[in-house]
């Protein structure tokens, strides 16, 4: 069927929910659902009825899909719903109605079909979601041309007009909550070793950063990592939208999450956004939560100078995530936000506070050869693996901070390892912590690391 036919139904079919809702003020949502999905199938059954009379009748299959599709559209993603429900879609990059591109997890990206007939149907589809997930405060409008939230199945969604010529909505899968570093080692992200000393990282409370680049990985990680922290402590989460999800795992920490709020696109006297709560807003109040620990989402602007007292302050064990292209850089990174904070840090300072927080980086890469084709005409897919793992050992020359490389790839007679491999530098100090939380610290004598296959890729790294 046509969408024109499709959208017919909808609007039929809304108009009797919403006599229905109309009739009875005290029904719930999950009734509205539950009675909605009835006259659905009654509309699509009625119109299925009268098309049979002119047309080939539809089978039980294709009527089934014809009422998903309009529950789809009143109470879903409309169009959108099928990518969702694909558990291999990673990402959905939406320019304008009808160019959308689809990337996938295990192969190359494809062009999608239109998601709405039109650029304002597009827009008013991002508010539709909004409203379905729950926030309907916020919307897409000339007004707040900017529009971030989260799905109800983790996914982030990313949404701006009226600042650009059409449309552009970007929406972030998370397909890997309640995944253990277990799971990361069989998918080859990590291996046994870089995995032990993960773990016990996290238990002898070391404060580690977690950097690359956009899609990496670098929130799974920080999550399967979190899930080695002990169940009877309490840990407090900052996020703009949630995407690590601790709170609603059943075998991790006790966890206090807070998530920050867009403006409602107005300005109060002062000239500053109505209602808008940032990370650097809520960190007084997550710091008032009687925590050992602190997670923050993803670090990027102001909530880095919060972030770093608390981890300088704390018992140690915070994490965060960074966008950084190398371990070294994530050092000037977050440097840089310090002095743009707008507090009059110094360069000195920065680099100090730095240095006294962090014990750990822990660089994420991806190659991505979904494009490529191998000499035996296996396509490439996507490798994600730990690189890097660094220590910060304080402060070093020109005072800034020294590092070591733990783990980072090695080039020798044997060949390249482009993944991180031991390479025995480590503080006397850090070892020993780590071996009191049960480190092996055999597992830095093995120079080649314990990855169980070889990295294929087409291309070499």
């Amino acid at each position: 069927m046509g969408y024109e036919v499709i959208a017919e139904l909808r609007h039929r079919a809304s108009l009797k929910i919403g006599q229905a809702s109309a009739e009875d003020p005290t029904m719930t949502e999950q009734d509205r659902r539950q009675h909605g999905q009835k006259i659905i199938i009654e509309t699509v059954s009625e119109w299925a009825t009268k098309y049979a009379a002119t047309a080939t009748p539809l089978s039980a299959a294709q009527e089934a899909q014809l009422t998903q599709a309009v529950y789809d559209e009143l109470f879903r993603a409309g169009r959108l719903q099928p990518l969702l429900d694909d558990p291999t879609v990673e990402n959905i990059i939406i320019r304008g109605a009808d160019n959308v591109r689809v990337d996938y997890a295990d192969r190359p990206s494809k062009q999608w079909e239109p998601i709405a007939p039109s650029d304002k149907d597009l827009v008013g589809l991002v508010n539709h979601i909004a409203r379905m997930q729950g926030q309907g405060e916020r919307a897409l409008t000339p007004a707040t041309p900017n529009l971030n939230m989260r799905l109800s199945d983790g996914s982030r969604l990313a949404a701006s007009y009226w600042v650009t010529p059409e449309p552009h909505v970007v929406i972030r899968r998370h397909r890997t909550r309640g995944k253990s570093l277990e799971d990361l080692t069989g998918w080859g992200t990590i291996d046994p070793s870089m995995a032990s000393f993960l773990r016990a990282a996290v238990r002898a409370r070391k404060n580690i950063v977690v950097v690359g680049s956009q899609g990496v990985g670098k929130t799974s990680l920080l999550r399967a990592m979190a899930r080695e922290i002990p169940s009877n402590e309490r840990v407090g989460t900052l996020e703009s939208e949630y995407e690590l999800y601790l709170h609603e795992d059943p075998e991790g920490p006790e966890v206090v999450p807070f998530e920050g709020r867009e403006s409602n696109g107005e300005r109060g006297p002062d000239g500053k956004l109505q209602g808008e709560l940032t990370l650097t807003d809520l960190f007084p109040q997550l710091l008032r939560m009687s925590l050992r620990r602190v997670i923050v989402g993803e670090v990027r602007s102001r909530e880095i100078v919060p972030m770093l007292h608390a981890m300088n302050e704390g018992e140690g064990g915070s994490m965060c995530t960074l966008h950084a292209r190398s371990p070294q850089l994530a050092i000037e990174r977050m440097a840089t936000l310090c002095l743009e904070a707008g507090i009059g840090m110094s360069e000195t300072l920065a680099y100090r506070l730095i240095a006294q927080a962090i014990n750990l980086i822990v660089y994420v890469r991806l190659v991505d050869e979904t494009e490529l084709v191998g000499p035996d005409g296996r396509p490439g897919r996507k490798h994600r693996f730990v690189s890097h793992i660094m220590e910060i050992t304080g402060i070093g020359e020109h005072g800034r901070p020294s590092h070591q490389m733990v783990f980072a790839p090695r080039d020798d007679e044997r060949g390249r390892e482009p993944r991180g491999v031991p390479h025995g530098n480590i503080s006397q100090v850090c070892l020993q912590d780590l071996v009191r939380a049960g480190f092996d610290r055999s597992v830095l004598l093995n120079p080649r690391g314990s990855w169980t296959r070889p990295l294929e890729t087409v291309m070499p790294v």
